[in-house]
């Protein structure tokens, strides 16, 4: 129950203590750290100075949030963890130890005891039990719904990764959950990391100021290689080969459009200000990854989302080797064009981003303890939830080879939770079949 995939490396390149203590300041845009360092005793249910965070999903980019968390705020903990694989929450703990004792996190920060390693399915819950202040919610995105109305029932603020769900029931209940985050007053920080990163957000900032003129079209790419793939070994039961191979099954994954690409259609719904689109037309297919160790999920998507603007973006991606990449952004306009990966605007207002570009996994974490720390909370929770909607639609159209509006897709009834969670026999479910597959 560990979320690791290409689509965010494993772990992210960080100074060490003293040098963040030095010039992290610097770093950070607007300010937002140096809220950070100064620490309110009201700020935080614990009623002291430290912040009690538990790790939820110990694989690689859990284990980077973990990393960039103990590096956001001087006086943060690691004091849980859970996993459903005790190997994958070991190695996570034994990699941040390291991390520490090269002074690459805060001495004494990672205070996780077996008392507070929990394994299984539940494991979720008892972090969440355990005392902690922050949860990181860094599973398989199968499970984000049900951990995140674990959370914040419980009252906890949470760094919550992408995508928050992998069908429409899990996207309802995301919502509901926010709407008890916001009366709680809870930081939700979401994984959609772009919208951290200055220069983003500064050519999204000229865009939105007209620099483009009318957005006419957005053409948006993620065409990559292939990823890892866990090869199935004996002793592993069906349910225990899929969650280790979870990114090839849509039913854990929403398919590589639904957990990767997410982050190529956030930023086209960061350019439309998170409007949702009128529906969606696609094509996609399975063709060259086609074994078995490959679950039940595409190859390659295409889709079109019409706008009642009259916009159109146009929606690639593919995880194919020996392919040509692009991982790219377009926004055309009536005055210009923006390389959002570029930081560029050419046509009537050229410009070129020439700041400072910190590490947005960092600055996602710094922004999140800041809000904590002053008592006005991050809210992310309606674009992380719309953009993961905005996938699963896309999905929805490759799927079915149907044009989906966004409210059949939002209403949608399809449930893609397997029917129970235990080690007894789960087959792989059937590869869609455009044409053939039934939107539910």
């Amino acid at each position: 129950m560990s979320e690791s995939s290409g689509s965010q490396p494993k772990t992210v390149s960080i100074p060490s203590r003293r040098d963040f203590l030095k010039g992290s300041t610097a770093a950070m845009v607007g300010g937002a750290l140096a809220g950070t360092l100064a620490i309110s005793r009201s700020a935080h249910a614990a009623g002291d100075d430290v912040l009690k965070i538990g790790l939820i999903g110990c694989g690689g980019r859990g284990t980077g949030a973990a990393q960039n968390a103990l590096l956001a705020d001087a006086g943060v903990k690691l004091t849980a963890m859970g996993d459903t694989f005790a190997d994958r929450l070991q190695g996570s703990l034994n990699h941040l130890r390291q991390l520490e004792a090269k002074g690459e996190v805060p001495t004494g920060s990672v205070d996780v005891t077996p008392e507070r390693s929990f394994i299984g399915f539940d494991a979720y819950q008892k972090v969440i039990e355990s005392g902690v202040d922050v949860v990181l919610l860094c599973t398989p995105p199968h499970f984000r719904p049900a951990h995140f109305k674990a959370a914040v029932a419980a009252g906890k603020h949470a760094f919550v990764e992408k995508p928050v769900a992998v069908d429409a029931p899990g996207v309802r209940s995301v919502l509901a959950t926010a709407e008890e985050a916001k009366r709680k007053g809870l930081a939700i920080v979401s994984g959609l990391c772009w919208r951290y990163h200055p220069p983003k957000r500064e050519i999204m900032q000229r865009i939105h100021d007209g620099a483009v003129g009318e957005v006419l079209a957005i053409h948006t790419s993620y065409n990559t290689g292939g990823l890892w793939v866990k090869h199935r070994q004996p002793e592993w039961s069906d349910m225990e080969w899929q969650l280790r191979n979870w990114l090839y099954f849509t039913w854990l994954s929403g398919d590589h459009n639904v957990e990767q690409h997410i982050h190529s259609l956030d930023k086209a719904a960061w350019v439309m200000r998170d409007e949702p689109p009128l529906r969606a037309t696609g094509l996609g297919g399975r063709q060259v990854r086609v074994q078995p160790e490959y679950g039940n999920i595409f190859d390659h998507h295409a889709v079109v989302y019409e706008y009642a603007s009259g916009v159109k973006v146009f929606a690639y991606c593919r995880q194919q080797d020996h392919c040509s990449t692009d991982v790219s952004d377009h926004v055309i306009g009536s005055k210009g064009k923006a390389d959002i990966m570029a930081g560029k605007i050419s046509g009537e207002n050229q410009w070129a981003y020439r700041g400072p570009a910190p590490n947005m996994y960092q600055v996602e974490h710094n922004e999140l303890f800041a809000s904590i720390r002053s008592g006005q909370p991050i809210d992310n929770s309606l674009y992380m939830a719309r953009s993961t909607m905005l996938a699963i639609l896309g999905r929805m159209a490759t799927y079915t080879g149907q044009t989906i509006t966004w409210d059949q897709a939002m209403n949608s009834q399809e449930d893609l939770t397997p029917p129970a969670y235990d080690w007894v026999s789960l087959p792989t479910p059937p590869v869609a079949l455009p044409g053939i597959t039934k939107f539910a």
